[in-house]
């Protein structure tokens, strides 16, 4: 994350060349000092990162890139294992097929490390990217200043190195007081994880917390909410005649189609967060001729899980009543992803790392409830768990989906790794209250 005020940079760049004993006192007694030999062992883990995530973003994995998924889920496989961890790279069966689902979708990566304790602790990230192969001429992992830059750096691949580090931290400082310490780390995301979001969703059912690795954005933020994110698509079938010589022996689909549109243009319900909004339409094939068949589309976001299934069911009961009773209207509703709604739990959670980074790290931390916009495989965690998700835990940056921009900021490295390290710790320990 890149940070908003020079105040914040000023603090990183100050906090991470201290001893852990000068910080404890110039901390003093208003605030906590932070774990000295946790902070130095993630200011150490710094350049081990980079240099994975140099080898990641080396790794071209676009979504629609089987093999290259596959390649980059054998590297990451292979560390995980080398950490001692029961890894298995997991081909997708139970596939939830959208409009634009590929015909193969790439594996995803789990590991599971046993610890002496009971907390069910699950840590997720994605390693595939929007990119084409070949892309990676034009942007290879390079170090400019204070960030590194390269394609798919900040969306996820600094989330997946985050989570390769944090595991040799934990076994460094002898931190095993968790049950399960499960990693999921999948390669469909940016396709809206059709092949992975039952296994998220299965997995997170049985976690007591999940902490998912997307960026930070600019300044640090955790996510306890984001939309939800559904595609409507409406297909209207009449029939054709010469639009000149006979229109009435036809059916005019494109009529039909603006009378559901026109017909649906309310549906969106602001004051909540539900939004229904056509995109995109087509009809017809030539000038002289009534169009047979006719097509829209749609962008539907949601704050509530219940709200996507209220307003498919209202979309159904409005095609129902046709303006042309011989056309034949049909209606498809994807949701992409579900959102993620806040708990009591997660709040817990949110409200003990802000104070990590508060009173231990004196950076600033914001914890944001209400959502924004955007979606996560967190909410796929979150459909059937008791315990709290939370999204955001990695690196600070910019630029994501961009060919010539996409970065992140290497001073926020060690802070997230001593997050990581600590919210797994003092969980595991019953500390969080």
């Amino acid at each position: 994350m890149r940070w908003n005020s020079n105040r914040a940079a000023s603090a990183a760049g100050t906090l991470f060349r201290a001893t852990p004993l000068a910080l404890a006192l110039a901390f003093g007694a208003a605030h906590a000092a932070p774990q000295g030999e946790m902070l130095k062992l993630a200011q150490k883990e710094q350049q081990p990162l980079l240099d994975t995530l140099r080898d990641l973003v080396h790794i071209e994995s676009g979504s629609k890139d089987v093999e290259g998924v596959k390649k980059i889920a054998e590297y990451i496989a292979g560390k995980l294992r080398a950490q001692g961890g029961k890894v298995e790279v997991i081909t997708p069966t139970d596939v939830y097929r959208l409009d634009d689902t590929p015909e193969k979708i790439g594996p995803m990566v789990h590991a599971e490390f046993k610890g002496k304790g009971k907390s069910r602790i699950m840590l997720i990230a994605h390693m595939d990217t929007v990119y084409l192969p070949g892309m990676i001429k034009d942007q290879p992992f390079r170090i400019d200043g204070d960030k590194a830059y390269g394609l798919g750096i900040a969306d996820d691949k600094q989330g997946v190195a985050l989570i390769l580090h944090t595991m040799p931290l934990l076994k460094a400082l002898g931190i095993d007081d968790f049950g399960t310490l499960t990693v999921l780390i999948n390669g469909d995301e940016e396709i809206s994880s059709p092949g992975a979001r039952s296994t998220i969703t299965r997995m997170g059912a049985e976690q007591d917390a999940v902490f998912s690795f997307e960026g930070g954005g600019t300044d640090g933020s955790l996510r306890l909410a984001t939309s939800g994110i559904g595609s409507a698509y409406l297909k209207v079938l009449g029939k054709s005649s010469h639009a000149g010589a006979k229109p009435e022996d036809g059916v005019n689909s494109l009529y039909e189609l603006s009378h559901q549109i026109l017909q649906m243009k309310d549906l969106s319900k602001p004051e909540q967060g539900l939004k229904l909004n056509w995109t995109v339409s087509k009809a017809g094939t030539n000038r002289n001729v009534i169009p047979a068949e006719s097509t829209a589309q749609a962008d539907a976001r949601a704050l509530r899980v219940e709200d996507f299934t209220a307003l498919e069911k209202a979309m159904r009961d409005k095609i129902a009543n046709k303006l042309l009773s011989a056309s034949k209207v049909e209606l498809k509703f994807e949701v992409r992803r579900p959102p993620l709604e806040a708990n009591d739990t997660a709040r817990k959670l949110a409200k003990h790392a802000q104070g990590i980074y508060d009173k231990e790290l004196q950076l600033p931390m914001k914890v944001m409830e209400t959502a924004t916009g955007g979606g996560t495989d967190a909410a796929f965690a979150a459909l059937k768990t008791k315990g709290g998700v939370i999204e955001g835990f990695g690196l600070s940056g910019y630029g994501a989906h961009s060919n010539d921009a996409e970065y992140v900021q290497i001073n926020t490295i060690a802070p997230r790794l001593y997050l990581a390290a600590r919210m797994i710790q003092d969980f595991s320990r019953g500390q969080v209250k």
